[in-house]
């Protein structure tokens, strides 16, 4: 379906730009878009690549196991269908700690891997229980205390004080995330 709205958007795209005259525009801006993508990219999976190595090695060093014994109690009660030291917990504090952190490409490797985890024990493989709707109820609604990937962008972009959206960022996640878990809890079979 995104496909076709994509395609939709790009040929009304062409036709305004060939009715209004301005196709230039839009050759030159398709040119300088596709550089400013790849140079986009290459900072972002930069960053993405070291903080996922840092997260392996948190994991490697037990700071997840200590983080899952900080959330265990809210852990605990949000996916009462895994033990607090199966593995699937265990990649869910990552893509948690990933998240607070403000790295959500870092936190997607960790994200699957928890689904993946939590599906080898759901008794109905081709849909998803209530504890993995929880997770990506959680995973989207993220709580952001170091918004890393926004301040890159801001500071990329020539921004003079890339984390002044700080507090504005932690009300608005937390809010997101609260109201997430509560629908979610609602919504529970």
């Amino acid at each position: 379906m995104l496909n076709y709205i994509w395609g939709f958007i790009i040929i009304i795209s062409i036709l305004c730009s060939i009715f209004t005259g301005n196709i230039e525009h839009l050759s030159s801006s398709i040119l300088s878009g596709a550089s400013d993508a790849i140079t986009l990219i290459i900072t972002m999976a930069g960053m993405m690549g070291l903080w996922t190595g840092l997260m392996k090695i948190a994991d490697k060093g037990g700071i997840t196991y200590i983080l899952s014994k900080l959330f265990r109690p809210i852990l605990k009660r949000l996916f009462k269908d895994y033990p607090e030291n199966s593995m699937a917990i265990r990649y869910i504090c990552m893509n948690i700690t990933a998240n607070i952190l403000g790295l959500g490409n870092a936190a997607t490797p960790m994200g699957i891997s928890a689904m993946k985890e939590m599906n080898k024990t759901n008794k109905n493989p081709k849909s998803a229980n209530n504890s993995m709707i929880m997770f990506v109820v959680m995973n989207t609604a993220s709580i952001q205390l170091i918004p890393t990937t926004m301040s890159i962008l801001r500071q990329k972009y020539s921004s003079i004080a890339p984390f002044d959206v700080l507090p504005a960022i932690w009300i608005s996640s937390a809010i997101a995330l609260i109201t997430g878990i509560i629908l979610a809890k609602i919504f529970e079979k």
